[in-house]
Formats: structure tokens, C-alpha cells, sequence
């Protein structure tokens, strides 16, 4: 799904595939289309084959590009908190002639009048609204989501301004960095997704439940609210067998509950955890949904797999990752507990550096240097080299063998 909203209002809103933007509820809102009359016709979005539609850094910022002579229209779509929120919409024109743009609602709000020359060539919805884009120019509008506002503000955040905002937010559950770009983006999508839909319902999945409201604690919400139905949850998942999953929705469970000083139901969960099993997948589990595979992208990193045992890169180094510098910080690895590491190739070795915050933890790296362990806080060590990684090259004139990361 995409989602577009603000955190703490209740507007929302899906952007389709054309860039279609569908309010929810059952209120008095319609979509919100987009028509561009270019030099040879008028091109409806939802009808185009030529349609491509990105997220900016994986937010819930979207880019629709419609294909035209000469170049493109450029379509791009966000919300603002400012004045009780707008849903802005951006038509840019890339392309070397002037065309103009329809939009389906004449509530829109423009610095600008819309233009009141006649339409001709298509039949466009009750009360839609033109406006003239000149070539490499810039149309933009908004819609409130308050019943009464009847002017743009005069400065609102860009859409590259609210992706970076919005990567803030995404970086208070653990900020990722490694060489795999799709993934970085569906993380992204899974938390801001998550972040404006709120949590899977407990009663049809608990576990992801619990997964869900763990990471959304984690993002920023309070805890307390959460403490009923996470005990509830834990109730249902504590008759499930034994699985992966189950072990890391009691432990997402117990990071809520330590944020809410709930101590002695930490120990019952802990009670709990000690016999779940730890298995991980070798794969992301899409097909399970989103609180899993969001789940099982973080715990590849850092998994706990018992009470103050962590394990480090769980299925070893993937061999995309070889040779290649990356880093993971504030994953929860306890209840009070995160860590944050980096690792950094000296030739064909990983050389790890870690620090741990809160109570202690036992950090080791089974799949990749299984004689090494550490209780430190904090420190570095060079792992073995993992099966697949480059042998360092060798200067032919010095002898000394030489990094290129």
C-alpha cells in the first residue's frame, strides 16, 4: 500500500500506481486525478503505459513520471503538518515544451488562479481545474486535510525536505547501512507504512502485533498505551510453537514493556523467551508479511538468541556484502540493551567495531568467527575471512598488500 499522512493527524490517503491520490473515510472527499495536455494530446496517468512511480528514500514521498513528447511531466506528492496538514501535489515540467496540467477537484489550493481558457479534447470530471506549466517550470498545489483553509502557506518543506524528515524518524528504530539499496528502500516503506497504518490486528496475528508495536515504540511512540493488548498478545503467542518469529515478537515484546517499566513482566517474558526456538529463515519471509520480513531484516544484523546472548550477522556475510563497508546502529538486542557495529575489510577479513548500550551483553558471530565472543562494551576485532571474499591484491613493486575499500 502507499500511504501518504501525517504522524498524529488522522488524514490518509493512497496514491495509486498513476499517482491517483484516494482519500479513506467516507466523508465528502473524491480522488484527486491528474491530466496533462501535452503538444499531441491529452495523456490520462491511469490509462498510460508509460507510467513510472517511485518513493524518495523509501518515504512516503512518491514520484510519478508520465512519459510526453519531448520529456516528462513529473508528478510528486507528500503531506505537511503545517496548518493543520496539506497534501501537496508538484507537477514538474521535464520536457522542452509547455503543457498544462488538469486536476480532478476545484477545492485544490494554488498561489496561482487556475486558468479559464476552454477544454477541449477530453472530457474531464464535474468542476476539475486547469493551470498552464511552462517548459523545465514547476505547478504546485495542495488539498487540506481541516475543512476551512482557504489559502497555501506561503513556504512549506519540499518533498526532498520532508523524505529527510521522515529518514529521522525511520532512523530512531536503528539506522542501516549496507550495500543493498532495494533493501535500505523496503525498510523504509515497511516502517513508514507502518508508522501511518499503525499495527496488524492481535486478534488475527499476534505475533505480528507484537512485532508491529515494537517497532512503532521504538519509532517514537509511548509504550504505556500499548501495555493491555501487548499482554494479551503475549498470552496468544506464548501457545504458539516454537519458531523464529515467536522469539523475536516476545523480544520485541519485552523492549515495550522495559520502556514502560513493566519489570516484572519482563521477567515473565524472559521466563518465556528462554524456550523458543531461534531458527532464522535464510531468506526474508515476504510472503508473511510485512512485521516479519521488517523483523527479519534487522535480526540478520543482530539477534538475540538468549538471555544476554547476541549473535552478529546470523547466516554469515551475504556474498553481495563482500568487500563492502557497512554498519547497523541502536538495534535492540534486550530489553534495555542495543548495539550498534560497523565492519570495515582490511584485504579479505572483517575487521568488526561494536559498542553495546545498556545492560551487558555477550556479542559473538557464529557463522563467521565461531571462536570469537565479547562482553565489552565496546571494542574492535578482525574476524577470519569468510568463504567467497577477494584475497587482498598485492602491490607487484612494494609486495604490501593493498585495500581498495
Amino acid at each position: 500500500m502507499n500511504t501518504i499522512g501525517v504522524l498524529g493527524g488522522r488524514w490518509r490517503a493512497t496514491v495509486s500506481e498513476a499517482g491517483t491520490i484516494e482519500p479513506w473515510g467516507s466523508g465528502d472527499e473524491t480522488s484527486l486525478e491528474w491530466f496533462i495536455a501535452a503538444d499531441d494530446r491529452w495523456h490520462v496517468p491511469s490509462q498510460e503505459a508509460a507510467v513510472r512511480q517511485r518513493r524518495l528514500d523509501g518515504a512516503p514521498v512518491f514520484e510519478t513520471r508520465l512519459r510526453v513528447p519531448s520529456g516528462d511531466a513529473v508528478h510528486r506528492v507528500w503531506c505537511v503538518a503545517d496548518g493543520g496538514g496539506f497534501t501537496v501535489i508538484e507537477v514538474e515540467n521535464e520536457s522542452t515544451l509547455p503543457f498544462a496540467v488538469a486536476f480532478s477537484r476545484s477545492d485544490v489550493l494554488s498561489v496561482r488562479p487556475a486558468t479559464d481558457v476552454p477544454i477541449e479534447g477530453i472530457t474531464l470530471p464535474p468542476g476539475s481545474v486547469v493551470f498552464p506549466v511552462g517548459h523545465q517550470s514547476t505547478i504546485r498545489i495542495a488539498l487540506a486535510h481541516t475543512p476551512g483553509s482557504s489559502r497555501l502557506p506561503d513556504v512549506l518543506a519540499s518533498a526532498a525536505q520532508v523524505a529527510r524528515g521522515w529518514a529521522g524518524i525511520f532512523d530512531r528504530a536503528g539506522r542501516i547501512e549496507i550495500p543493498e539499496d532495494a533493501v535500505l528502500a523496503d525498510i523504509a516503506r515497511l516502517r513508514g507504512e507502518l508508522a501511518l497504518n499503525g499495527p496488524v490486528d492481535p486478534g488475527e496475528d499476534p505475533v505480528a502485533f507484537l512485532l508491529d508495536v515494537g517497532q512503532l515504540v521504538r519509532l517514537g511512540e509511548r509504550a504505556d498505551p500499548w501495555v493491555p493488548d501487548v499482554a494479551d498478545a503475549i498470552a496468544a503467542v506464548a501457545r504458539r510453537g516454537q519458531a523464529w518469529d515467536v522469539a523475536a515478537a516476545l523480544d520485541a515484546a519485552a523492549t515495550l514493556l522495559a520502556a514502560a517499566d513493566e519489570t516484572r513482566a519482563v521477567r515473565d517474558v524472559a521466563r518465556m523467551r528462554s524456550s523458543a526456538a531461534a531458527v532464522l529463515p535464510a531468506s526474508a519471509p515476504t510472503a508473511l508479511g510485512d512485521a516479519r520480513t521488517l523483523a527479519w531484516y534487522e535480526q540478520r544484523l543482530a539477534r538475540a538468541t538468549g538471555a544476554g546472548e547476541t549473535d552478529l550477522m546470523s547466516g554469515g556475510i551475504p556474498a553481495a556484502w563482500l568487500g563492502a563497508n557497512f554498519e547497523a546502529h541502536g538495534l535492540p538486542v534486550g530489553p534495555s540493551s542495543t548495539v550498534s557495529f560497523a565492519v570495515r575489510w582490511h584485504g579479505e577479513r572483517p575487521a568488526i567495531l561494536w559498542e553495546v548500550e545498556g545492560a551487558p551483553v555477550r556479542l559473538s558471530a557464529a557463522a563467521i568467527a565461531p571462536d570469537w565472543s565479547s562482553t565489552e562494551p565496546r571494542g574492535e576485532a578482525l574476524w577470519p575471512a569468510p568463504p567467497g571474499a577477494a584475497p587482498p591484491y598485492r602491490d607487484p613493486c612494494s609486495g604490501a598488500d593493498v585495500s581498495f575499500n
